[in-house]
């Protein structure tokens, strides 16, 4: 039987491999990135990396499933605090926005960089983004519910919400536009509330909030 000693080292080195792996896919790109670049920026041995990854694919996915649900719960202490389901949404959307502006390089890992990562990458990938989008259902039903807004397809409106809003991240990541990633919010918020019949006007040029 592992000591608690063995199992606390186990679970260091794996976050450990973790982090390095984030440090050398941003830096190299997913293709280019090898085992030995993550097992020397992680300080330990390759065998080291195999003990708890099969290959280069496993350690990428662990790296996505790891970031989607640290995400995951900033997401939801975010709507937490919020009063009401559109506020809710509300703070999920500025929650996203936010976490990617501080991390672009993550953001381009995975958004961009990562077409060649393979399938059972992108079958991941499609389960995340329903996980997000189910989020937004789940509040905009409680809209609906509370008579917030009119009764609607809560799971295509919740889709067509996570679309702009991965579309605007895109776009963030490949052009620089906005040069700041939270100056799509205010736009981007209306865009989204109009879309579920709620009227609010749009800002002015350049106002933020």
């Amino acid at each position: 039987m592992r000591t608690l000693l063995q199992q606390t080292r186990s679970s260091d080195r794996y976050q450990r491999i973790l982090d390095a792996a984030l440090q050398v896919f941003s830096q190299r790109g997913y293709r280019d990135a090898s085992v030995d670049d993550i097992a020397g920026t992680a300080q330990t041995s390759k065998g080291g990396v195999y003990f708890h990854f099969p290959n280069k694919e496993a350690i990428f996915l662990a790296l996505l499933q790891r970031t989607a649900t640290r995400l995951l719960e900033k997401i939801e202490e975010a709507v937490a605090v919020a009063d009401d389901p559109l506020a809710k949404a509300d703070a999920a959307l500025l929650t996203v926005l936010r976490t990617f502006a501080r991390h672009r390089a993550l953001a381009r890992l995975f958004m961009v960089e990562a077409l060649g990562a393979g399938r059972e990458f992108h079958q991941r990938m499609a389960e995340v983004r329903n996980d997000f989008t189910m989020i937004i259902k789940r509040h905009l039903d409680s809209a609906v519910e509370e008579g917030v807004i009119e009764p609607i397809d809560t799971e295509i409106a919740a889709r067509s919400w996570f679309g702009s809003l991965n579309e605007v991240i895109t776009q963030w990541i490949l052009s620089g536009r906005p040069k700041q990633l939270e100056d799509a919010y205010a736009v981007l918020r209306v865009f989204l509330l109009r879309s579920v019949g709620i009227q609010e006007p749009f800002p002015y040029m350049g106002q933020k909030r």
